[in-house]
């Protein structure tokens, strides 16, 4: 009786409901077919996690500001770099000489900005230099595997074994002083972390379905290095480069502190803090200030920069 009383009340509910309800709304195929969401390449939504820490972005900003003053501070400064003057010795920051003056009287400013190009080329070179020699030395290493990688890695650890001071004075001996043998003497050992981060990266990579699609297909293995192995290891080798650079900044100023770097009259913040270290017991501050506060302030900027971007590149520490 109760199953009889329900179905009729379902059957009245059914009548009020207007068969316009059920006409399916007509679209544009268009519309239809229209992505809701623009697509972002790789490096576009790297930008945008990039853009996001605001402590990267402020590193990326004074790099930038640093490298636009060492092209143009030296053009733009009142005073020439390398003129001697014994009327200005030893001056204190003014309007006239806005970071003071040495104990030859040449201008501190014009002077910080010439030394911030060596410093800052030697850096960029280093990191260049490192990125050719460890890409492709690790690159092989990883991909050709076997006792190939056994015996590549062995020369990896008996260079990575070598005194780095020793290194650079035996070159010193042989090349001579310069910005030369400073850029070789980093180099020469310098690659070895870049080379061992590249390998490890091929060594998950190779095994991937794309890389034995490719290998099925008879490409080279130049080919696959190139195309299919190294570009899905740019993450990691950024993230080594924008560390690389500021380690090797901080060596030249370490070398060039303890005189085995540039050499007069060039100049470079290292040069300059070795200048700046005697003259600060006898009050003159402004002389080692401005290159120590210089060298700090890139490696700070690239260190930041550099934690930005392993945030960024790698999708697991995204925020």
């Amino acid at each position: 009786m109760l199953g009889a009383l329900n179905e009729k009340q379902i059957q009245s509910n059914n009548q009020d409901i207007p068969d316009e309800w059920f006409v399916p709304k007509k679209q544009d195929g268009r519309k239809q077919e229209a992505v809701v969401r623009p697509s972002v390449s790789y490096w576009r939504d790297v930008w945008h996690q990039l853009a996001k820490n605001k402590l990267a972005m402020g590193g990326l900003i004074v790099l930038l500001i640093l490298i636009i003053m060492a092209i143009i501070g030296p053009v733009i400064a009142p005073h020439s770099v390398t003129k001697l003057s014994l009327t200005t010795q030893n001056l204190p920051p003014s309007k006239t000489h806005w970071f003071g003056t040495d104990q030859l009287g040449r201008d501190m400013f014009s002077r910080t900005w010439y030394g911030a190009r060596i410093s800052l080329f030697v850096g960029f070179m280093a990191a260049i230099i490192e990125f050719f020699i460890g890409v492709i030395y690790g690159g092989i290493a990883g991909y050709k595997g076997g006792k190939i990688d056994q015996l590549m890695m062995r020369i990896i650890e008996v260079l990575y074994g070598l005194p780095y001071l020793l290194v650079v004075i035996l070159l010193m001996v042989v090349m001579g002083p310069g910005l030369g043998t400073i850029i070789v003497a980093l180099t020469v050992t310098g690659w070895v972390g870049m080379a061992r981060i590249v390998r490890g990266q091929v060594l998950q990579i190779k095994n991937y379905e794309f890389v034995l699609a490719s290998k099925t297909f008879g490409a080279k293995t130049s080919r696959i290095i190139r195309k299919n192995l190294l570009p899905n290891t740019m993450g990691p080798i950024i993230v080594q480069m924008t560390l690389t650079v500021p380690s090797a900044i901080f060596s030249e100023a370490f070398l060039s502190f303890l005189g085995l770097g540039v050499q007069a009259p060039h100049a470079s913040w290292g040069v300059m803090a070795d200048d700046g270290l005697s003259a600060i017991l006898t009050g003159q501050w402004w002389r080692l200030f401005f290159p120590a506060f210089f060298i700090s302030l890139t490696m700070f900027a690239f260190n930041v920069l550099g934690d930005g971007l392993q945030d960024a590149l790698d999708p697991k520490l995204r925020r």
